[in-house]
């Protein structure tokens, strides 16, 4: 190999400091230099781990994998609540899946029509984390009157309640062998969510990375929930944090087409959000679904359908 002095071998160790080093595939990481550890809560679910950063402020990382960082996490949260948000004709209610930090919480209840939000989150300990750590993930939505926060598993409470919602958001973990979210990523899942939802109602979950080297949930995730919905569609943001693009899938029996068109959602961002969105506006909503052509192909050349079965796992720590 011709020898060049800008590529380092293994044995080179990193710049002077403690990194966090995240393998996305075995030939590919991403790390982040860390000034100090803040906090640490191990728990019967998963390790949460705080630290501060140099170049992404705080960052949440879960077992191993980067969760959300303090510099950027408005990205992923306002790209996973505000399309339905903005979409449905009047959302009243709304149902958070995990969600443990707080943030997706957070952009439900900057709507003036959400009159009642629930969250179903498993792990006790990782909420007291982020009550205690992750002020600027959740700005107190713990605290607001229209907030009901049920510590049990999400799957029982589909399978329990008697309530319907105008939205459903699934912010869940990765489908990890083992983990306790897996089992809420399949079609018979799916079935059982779709009878706690209000005519019209629609549901959005975080799907994976938007990367063609990571592309393996995603497809899968899609074509599962177009057994069960007449109208699915992927879009997806690139996150910083994470060094790729995230991607994210909508579901309804409606079709949201129309409600989507970017004066439409201008003035609903206007008349319904008490703050404005850093992320996206009317214009930018109106081009959600329009991916790549190359992620467009990987989408058809996948028939898989996940069920309890024959689950998919995907970890973006290998």
């Amino acid at each position: 190999m011709l020898k060049l002095d800008w590529i380092k071998s293994g044995r080179n160790r990193f710049p002077r400091g403690n990194w966090f080093v995240e393998f996305f595939t075995k030939g590919e990481f991403h790390a982040h230099q860390i000034k100090k550890t803040l906090a640490e809560s191990k728990t019967a679910f998963q390790t949460a781990t705080l630290v501060e950063t140099v170049s992404f402020g705080k960052v949440l990382i879960i077992d191993r994998e980067t969760q959300s960082t303090e510099y950027d996490e408005f990205i992923y949260h306002e790209a996973l609540v505000l399309p339905a948000l903005l979409a449905h004709k009047r959302p009243e209610t709304a149902l958070i899946l995990g969600g443990g930090e707080g943030a997706t919480a957070r952009e439900i209840l900057n709507s003036k029509t959400v009159k009642k939000l629930v969250m179903a989150d498993i792990d006790h300990n990782v909420l007291k984390f982020a009550k205690k750590h992750l002020y600027s993930w959740h700005r107190n939505s713990f605290e607001n009157e229209k907030f009901s926060l049920l510590v049990q598993d999400a799957g029982k409470y589909v399978e329990n309640t008697a309530l319907k919602f105008d939205l459903v958001y699934s912010d869940l973990p990765s489908p990890v062998e083992g983990g306790p979210a897996y089992r809420l990523y399949t079609l018979e899942f799916y079935r059982r969510l779709k009878g706690v939802m209000a005519e019209g109602a629609i549901f959005t979950t975080q799907a994976g990375p938007g990367t063609p080297v990571e592309f393996e949930l995603h497809p899968a995730l899609r074509n599962t929930l177009s057994k069960v919905f007449r109208h699915v569609f992927s879009y997806s943001f690139f996150v910083p944090g994470y060094d790729m693009p995230w991607a994210f899938l909508l579901a309804s029996d409606r079709d949201l087409s129309g409600e989507l068109k970017k004066e439409k959602t201008d003035v609903r961002i206007a008349k319904r959000l008490k703050n404005k969105p850093r992320l996206m506006n009317g214009e930018a909503v109106e081009k959600l679904s329009n991916l790549p052509l190359y992620l467009t192909k990987m989408i058809k050349r996948d028939k898989r359908i996940i069920t309890k079965d024959k689950p998919v796992f995907f970890s973006t720590s290998r």
